[in-house]
């Protein structure tokens, strides 16, 4: 007996996403034209970017971070101010409409935004550990004991900061150092064989 293959909750009708979402930027050119108000997007679309949002968002790239549902919520805001934006007469393969990747790309780039965002926080909340003085914050009484213990915490959370601060260092210069080579091995190219 062949089992049926079960649709996940996240999947979207690429067909029939793409025919609401041309539906509703119709509408939308009319109303610009005659100057009427703009119509609210329609529940079913705004559900699709939804479960466009929350199915990227499962995938390995995005998820481990402990900030998925912020980076979901990002994203579905962008879809629905870039729905505007959406060209009907854009040139696809099949020449139909494909408005399942133009959704999925402007969410991976939102799921992109928060993940720099989110590591600009954490490089700000780091600086301020750092800086801090934690020490003083940190209660020991006259036990040796809890004095030692606290000590011995500060100084974890230091050399931990310490070394998420060298390996990101690290990374930027490897990106440096590979965007140097790429730009050398294209100055250096001699395309004069293949030129008349």
């Amino acid at each position: 007996m062949a089992r049926t293959k079960r649709r996940s909750v996240h999947y979207v009708d690429n067909a029939k996403f793409s025919g609401a979402v041309v539906d509703y930027c119709t509408i939308v050119e009319k109303a610009r034209k005659t100057k009427e108000e703009i119509p609210k997007v329609p529940d079913y679309v705004a559900h699709c970017f939804l479960r466009i949002a929350e199915g990227l968002s499962h995938k390995a790239n995005f998820i481990r971070y402990t900030y998925r549902e912020e980076m979901v919520m990002d994203a579905v805001e962008n879809c629905l101010k870039a729905i505007g934006n959406y060209n009907l007469e854009a040139a696809t393969r099949t020449g139909k409409p494909n408005a399942f990747a133009y959704f999925t790309q402007i969410t991976w780039y939102a799921f992109l935004r928060r993940i720099s965002k989110e590591k600009k926080q954490q490089e700000i909340k780091l600086k301020y550990l750092a800086k801090s003085g934690i020490e003083s914050f940190i209660d020991t009484g006259t036990e040796s004991v809890a004095a030692g213990q606290a000590a011995h915490f500060v100084d974890t959370l230091k050399d931990r900061i310490a070394r998420v601060r060298n390996t990101d260092n690290e990374v930027k210069e490897i990106v440096k150092k590979e965007k140097k080579k790429r730009k050398t091995k294209l100055a250096d190219s001699d395309l004069s064989e293949f030129m008349l």
